[in-house]
């Protein structure tokens, strides 16, 4: 089981602060924290949210990650993900680049697709460890099943927000199609020597492939870039808070107005870097079938920041399957042929960082 008594996050390195925003009055409709959640969705497009109720499945998520991640490479490479734009299965360290140059990350993950967990015992996409299969019904199924009611209630909320048809974002993220929405346990290894001012990346800058992200982590890591600045700043891990964020297909079918924001991970800073870095996160996706471009002919608050950003194309003439299977085939290394390869994984991203 990952470590539960960890160092906290120093005082003394900066970070940048978050809305925390309150699930059950999201729940209730509460206009005060519908308006708060605008804000974050739209400015920074991140935020907390305490009270999801989520916190005793992923604890046992946790513990499924580690009964995994302890098994013997040669029984987790069978079930790597591969080099086609599958993401589902096992990454081993070193598998994906994390920057133009074709630097290697240096974490291993499981991702667990939503239709293999809610399909079990039948098998939607593939196969997966025993560690993963021995926990499908007690400890995925029902993480899986509550990240997406706490995400799809969020959904529900930004599509009001965004005057579109009742329903419709809901309707783009139908649990009965297919899509790349997963869970995904992370672990990464504690850093030597945490005090050198090493900053080398473990995840490289990205924006997110999908709408929203659910995430937990007990460490620092976590660094968004500031809009409008080059400052990439830590986020305060806050016990019992998830951290959420918006992705790019969520800011293109809002014609930019939800912010689909750049963010990477480094090693926790200082004591929190001798420790193993695990993170779990749910990644809700459209369906596979769907387009990504923006809802302007649905939504008049839409088709305004649509003409208000004439330089931007927010029809990408891709289905959501084709953007979230080009990012993930591109970032492995066996598929680099150069920088253009890196560039190839990107996403919503205006800068390269």
């Amino acid at each position: 089981m990952p470590a539960t008594t960890l160092p906290p996050f120093p005082d003394d390195v900066p970070t940048h602060p978050l809305l925390v925003i309150e699930f059950e009055l999201i729940k209730a409709r509460d206009a005060n924290e519908v308006a708060r959640l605008w804000e974050a969705s739209t400015k920074l497009g991140f935020w907390y949210l305490k009270n999801h109720g989520v916190d005793e499945e992923v604890n046992e998520m946790f513990n499924m990650g580690a009964e995994t991640m302890d098994l013997p490479l040669e029984e987790k490479i069978k079930f790597e993900q591969g080099d086609d734009g599958l993401s589902f299965g096992y990454k081993k360290a070193g598998a994906n680049a994390v920057d133009a140059a074709g630097n290697l990350d240096n974490v291993e993950f499981i991702n667990v697709s939503k239709d293999d967990a809610l399909a079990w015992p039948s098998q939607a996409h593939r196969s997966y460890p025993p560690t993963v299969n021995n926990r499908m019904d007690s400890t995925i199924k029902p993480f899986v099943q509550k990240s997406i009611e706490v995400n799809n209630t969020i959904l529900d909320v930004l599509n009001d927000k965004l005057g579109l048809p009742s329903g419709l974002l809901l309707k783009l993220h139908p649990r009965d199609e297919y899509s790349g929405s997963e869970a995904r346990v992370i672990k990464n290894p504690p850093n030597p020597n945490p005090n050198s001012g090493d900053v080398k990346q473990v995840l490289g800058s990205h924006t997110d492939f999908g709408s929203l992200s659910f995430l937990h982590n007990r460490l620092g890591g976590l660094q968004v870039l500031v809009p409008g600045s080059e400052s990439w700043q830590y986020v305060r891990p806050i016990p019992g808070h998830a951290i959420c964020n918006v992705g790019d297909a969520l800011s293109i079918f809002s014609g930019g107005i939800l912010r689909s924001n750049l963010h990477r991970v480094i090693p926790p800073p200082k004591a929190q870097g001798y420790h193993e870095r695990w993170s779990l996160v749910f990644f809700t996706r459209p369906g596979n079938s769907v387009v990504l471009r923006a809802l302007q002919e649905q939504s008049e608050v839409i088709a305004k920041a649509v003409e208000s950003t004439p330089e931007k194309n927010w029809n990408t003439g891709s289905t959501a399957s084709e953007w979230y299977a080009r990012r993930t085939k591109y970032q492995r290394i066996n598929n680099r042929k150069g920088p253009e390869s890196w560039m190839a994984s990107r996403g919503t991203e205006a800068v390269e960082a």
